[in-house]
């Protein structure tokens, strides 16, 4: 694949393979008031789960240039629609906001970015002007990484300094379809894609065995029988120098797995090969629904399985005991569908084929429909019940949704509560915590949801109050997987206060959280949360309290406490 460059390391690897808003609103004023930086003075001592983590999500190309070498290594110069072509982030400058801290500072365990093989050389002019595949999901060649983004090695860097920085690598990764067909990047041959029909989605078969869009050819993943590679793609791993060690490398794969060389198949083999070799975490999936489950499941054996032999083979690396994590983009899945997708006419458990999380599209219309006790407790209730085992991932904006929940930034103060104090994982996308616009003029269809990381104004005042509240609470979800994996209980309606508890594998996590309170001194009933004459701290404000006759004391400016035991 795309480190090794001669047979001597071949052969090594083939021996260990067979060995095993504005600043002016209501809810910004709530923390206008900086009482002290709230330096850390209570460290989680609890282990990573999944369960609980805090997500962030970034498109590579628009979150920082680091490295403007590689802004226009590919010639994709072409006139493009606003905020259609690259703009110039990449590796380099995810890897200076962790060493910086940034990712830190906003209590984020896990990183997700775009899917970053690489991708199709032309643009397509999709009646928006010409539109480059900055976005990630238009693979001419899942073994490269593509070089707009930067190099395998700068890759293998960012993961291990996230790692190094207890930050987990979701890698997002496409099954279903290759890039688009242009002068530059020919059709594969039928036997790998179909070219038609498209998806009208009146039933399983509509949505899965067929194209996603006009000319978007789709992989077909049911095909289950020995197939010949693309002359394209041989020929161009030959001029790259590269097509004995990649053929080498599947001989190696299909022999020691057993699996048929079907399109699904070889994808699989290159998609696994970067948890092999560089530790990812866990996968995002896109369009889940558009692939029979049985391929998920195929995935999900051999990635939990190449997670395994990296680490064997990395032990002084290893972060913890987690298995493989595979996260789910199932277009319209909400949570109160519990486990089953309905196309009508058969109905789909994803979750029984590898999933262990899917990205929840209902989210945004809950918040905006519950008050934060509703909404807590509904998502804890079928968390604990129908989906026990299993989790959901809570957004409020994306790169694809087109109706966030809060399109115009208004709602900062609420978005960040209602997102990270929710039971399931929370998934910041990349913005969210700055006020990034999502309505740039000039723009049209989903770019606007794609602009540049607002960093040339992240420290304007009325930006610095939204991060700090986003700080606070994210570093508080990601000391305490309670809030994220534990069961929300009521306390008291008024004032609002609530517990959360998590207790697994001789892990046990209380928090008690306060919302909507009067500023000042506020007496928080406790509950036995903690114990009488337990030490606590507000995370929030930094002050200290002890448990006195079941309640504590906490005098601060703000309207939201988050109690914990102090260390």
């Amino acid at each position: 694949m795309k480190k090794f460059t001669s047979p001597l390391i071949f052969l090594l690897l083939s021996i260990v393979i067979s060995c095993k808003g504005d600043p002016k609103n209501k809810e910004d004023k709530q923390v206008e008031t900086k009482q002290n930086d709230n330096k850390a003075k209570v460290s989680s001592d609890f282990p990573f789960i999944w369960e609980g983590a805090n997500v962030y999500f970034l498109l590579t190309d628009r979150f920082y240039n680091g490295d403007t070498s590689n802004d226009n290594v590919l010639n994709r110069t072409k006139e493009t629609g606003k905020l259609r072509g690259f703009e110039g982030g990449d590796f380099k400058g995810i890897i200076k906001k962790i060493k910086e801290g940034y990712f830190k500072d906003l209590g984020i365990n896990a990183l997700w970015f775009n899917p970053v093989v690489e991708q199709i050389h032309e643009s397509v002019d999709e009646g928006t002007g010409n539109t480059y595949a900055f976005h990630g999901y238009w693979a001419k060649d899942w073994t490269k990484i593509d070089p707009s983004y930067g190099t395998y090695q700068e890759l293998k860097e960012l993961i291990d300094i996230a790692h190094k920085n207890g930050i987990r690598i979701l890698m997002d990764v496409v099954l279903n379809h290759t890039g688009p067909v242009t002068e530059k990047d020919p059709v594969w041959p039928d036997s790998w894609v179909r070219t038609s029909p498209q998806c009208t989605y009146k039933d399983y078969t509509s949505a899965v065995t067929c194209t996603l869009v006009e000319n978007l050819p789709d992989i077909k993943t049911e095909y289950n029988k020995d197939v010949e590679l693309p002359q394209i793609l041989i020929d161009k791993w030959k001029s790259e120098g590269r097509l004995e060690i990649e053929l080498a490398e599947l001989d190696v794969f299909f022999t020691k797995t057993g699996l048929k060389r079907s399109p699904k198949n070889y994808i699989i083999k290159w998609l696994t090969d970067y948890v092999r070799e560089l530790g990812i975490d866990g996968y995002r999936i896109d369009t889940v629904k558009h692939v029979e489950e049985e391929a998920w499941s195929v995935l999900a054996e051999q990635a939990k399985l190449a997670f395994t032999i990296w680490k064997s083979k990395n032990p002084d690396d290893v972060l913890d005991d987690n298995e493989f994590y595979i996260l789910g983009e199932l277009y319209g899945y909400g949570i109160d569908s519990k486990r089953y997708y309905d196309f009508g006419d058969r109905k789909v458990d994803y979750f029984a084929n590898g999933f262990d999380n899917l990205i929840n599209f209902q989210f945004k219309y809950d918040a905006a429909k519950y008050d934060y006790d509703a909404l807590f407790s509904k998502y804890s209730k079928i968390l604990h019940t129908n989906l026990v085992g299993k989790s959901v991932m809570n957004y409020i904006s994306s790169h694809d949704d087109g109706d966030p929940f809060d399109k115009d930034r208004n709602k900062s103060y609420e978005s960040a509560t209602k997102l990270l104090l929710t039971p399931g994982i929370s998934q910041i996308y990349y913005g969210d915590e700055s006020k990034r616009s999502l309505n740039i003029e000039g723009t049209q269809g989903d770019a606007t949801l794609r602009s540049n990381m607002n960093w040339d104004v992240i420290e304007n005042d009325s930006i610095q109050t939204a991060l700090l509240h986003w700080q606070k609470l994210g570093t508080f979800r990601k000391n305490h997987p309670s809030i994220g994996a534990g069961k929300h209980q009521l306390i008291s309606k008024s004032p609002y206060v609530f517990s959360r508890s998590y207790g697994k594998d001789e892990v046990s996590d209380k928090v008690v959280i306060g919302l909507d309170l009067p500023k000042g001194e506020k007496i928080i009933p406790i509950n036995s949360i903690f114990p009488e004459g337990a030490s606590l701290i507000d995370h929030y404000s930094g002050t200290e309290t002890k448990v006195i006759q079941n309640t504590a004391t906490i005098n601060s400016g703000y309207s939201i406490i988050l109690l914990e035991l102090k260390k």
